[in-house]
């Protein structure tokens, strides 16, 4: 009993943020979030055209626990405030690998927010999920991003050369990943 009242207690938290399940309230902070031009420009690959309504409404309805890719809202530990989301997808049970991946409000960024929340999203993979290896994939030219995951643990595993068309030109994307050794060390 004692381990269930400790994890019931501690689950999902960090010491800057606390992870939830996102909620119908979540949607118009969520939006906010994500329409940021400067933020898309650092997390999408596509064209970055501005979401349309509908295209958020569609990624929030398929959000569920039935599947095989799990998103957390990313909330502030004392004031229970919205600050984004962070996920884990493409877990691969076979091979015990999964990416992750992180969007957080521009107030927010470059505070050590990101960093604890990446942090507990590779506690509750290491210790709930039977993965092995955590990937990410960011762009070269998000250095804060980069040195948030190397804080994290993750070490660089490769660059995709002129991967990206951005800015005009081609841009490097970074592969980065973590291993379960790596990180109980």
């Amino acid at each position: 009993m004692k381990l269930i009242k400790a994890y019931t207690e501690t689950f999902l938290t960090g010491n800057k943020v606390k992870l939830r399940k996102i909620t119908q309230e979540d949607f118009q902070n969520y939006m906010n979030i994500e329409d940021v031009m400067e933020s898309r420009l650092l997390m999408n690959d596509g064209i970055p055209f501005p979401p349309m309504l509908a295209d958020h409404e569609k990624f929030i309805s398929e959000i569920s626990s039935e599947k095989d890719d799990f998103m957390f809202a990313v909330e502030l530990l004392d004031q229970n405030v919205f600050i984004g989301t962070i996920a884990v997808y493409l877990v691969n049970w076979k091979n015990g690998t999964c990416y992750v991946g992180i969007s957080l409000g521009s107030d927010y960024q470059g505070k050590g927010y990101g960093t604890d929340a990446m942090n507990v999203l590779l506690n509750f993979i290491f210790n709930y999920m039977n993965v092995n290896k955590v990937k990410l994939q960011v762009f070269g030219f998000n250095k804060k991003a980069i040195r948030s995951y190397e804080k994290c643990g993750f070490r660089l595993e490769g660059t995709l050369r002129e991967e990206l068309f951005r800015f005009g030109k081609y841009q490097d994307v970074c592969v980065m990943g973590i291993l379960r050794g790596d990180w109980q060390e």
